[in-house]
């Protein structure tokens, strides 16, 4: 029996089937709509169900990534010959004491800043648009208009590899540009804590709108991707580059680079992980023999060709 198909009956036996996929379909699991499928997805309610699985992961010495909300990742056509760990609902939970918010990893951003405005908490509006999850947003730094995650995070609890529920500081999370420690580690984050400001919610909120309505005007957020698909380089803007370089509403396939945002590679309906790989090939390439500025994707991609 293939390992994987093992693997999953083990995983069986301690957590319902409904949560258990094999052969996932990325393409419903990512905010691009694209790629290929994942030996097995699994998503664990507490962790209790996190001990159990990484006993299997270990037991058949099986290849594995954490998924947030998938807004970041992009699975290449052959697949991701591995598991797939998501956290369920049980770890979205948010709670407020005084100018500290709580989240669960699974929890999504933009919940933790319209908490945060109902308690007239100021200091996450830069996140209310950002379609990513607590944990996502630990692993990548995540940012937005100025803002990054590592300005407001106070501590994160976290299982470490050896399975113990450890507490790490800011200092301690290695944080860079749309980077952090967790990225090349076995750790996984739990939940975290923000420390944001007191403000007027009023206020709070006519900045989130007006950030919303800044987003939505200037950011194909109509159609799939993931974002702002390239680092920024240093001094300069990737999708600055990218315009200059004549690349605005360049496809493969239905991969296109935006034409209202060059920084962003859409899914025009029934885009491949192929043509979205190959029209970033094409991006970094034209921008390297225009500028002598080699793009870096921003976005996760994983999995075989």
């Amino acid at each position: 029996m293939e390992k994987y198909e093992r693997l999953a009956e083990a995983l069986e036996k301690h957590i319902t089937s409904d949560r258990i996929f094999r052969d996932a379909d990325m393409r419903e699991f990512t905010s691009f709509r694209a790629g290929g499928k994942a030996s097995v997805l699994v998503t664990a309610e507490n962790t209790d169900e996190l001990g159990y699985i990484f006993s299997c992961i270990g037991e058949f010495d099986a290849d594995y990534i954490f998924l947030g909300n998938g807004s970041n990742i992009l699975v290449r056509d052959g697949g991701f010959e591995g598991l797939i760990l998501k956290l369920g609902n049980a770890f979205s939970k948010i709670t407020v004491s005084g100018n500290t918010i709580r989240a669960g990893a699974a929890a999504l951003l933009s919940s933790v800043s319209r908490e945060a405005q109902a308690n007239s908490l100021t200091g996450f509006e830069f996140a209310s648009g950002i379609p990513g999850s607590v944990g996502g947003a630990l692993f990548m730094n995540a940012g937005a208009y100025d803002g990054e995650i590592s300005q407001v995070v106070k501590s994160a609890s976290v299982r470490s590899a050896d399975g113990k529920i450890i507490t790490l500081q800011p200092k301690n999370m290695d944080f860079s540009y749309r980077h952090s420690r967790f990225q090349t580690g076995e750790e996984i984050v739990l939940e975290a804590e923000f420390e944001l400001s007191p403000g007027n919610p009023d206020e709070i909120l006519a900045k989130m709108k007006e950030l919303a309505a800044k987003r939505n005007s200037k950011q194909p957020v109509q159609l799939p991707s993931a974002g702002s698909f390239f680092k920024r380089p240093p001094g300069n803007f990737a999708g600055k580059l990218i315009q200059d370089a004549g690349l605005k509403g360049l496809s493969v396939g239905d991969a296109q680079v935006s034409p209202l945002h060059a920084g962003f590679i859409v899914n025009n309906g029934h885009a491949t992980a192929s043509d979205i790989t190959k029209l970033m090939g094409l991006v970094q390439n034209t921008v390297y023999d225009r500028f002598g500025v080699m793009l870096e994707p921003e976005v996760r991609i994983i999995g075989k060709e």
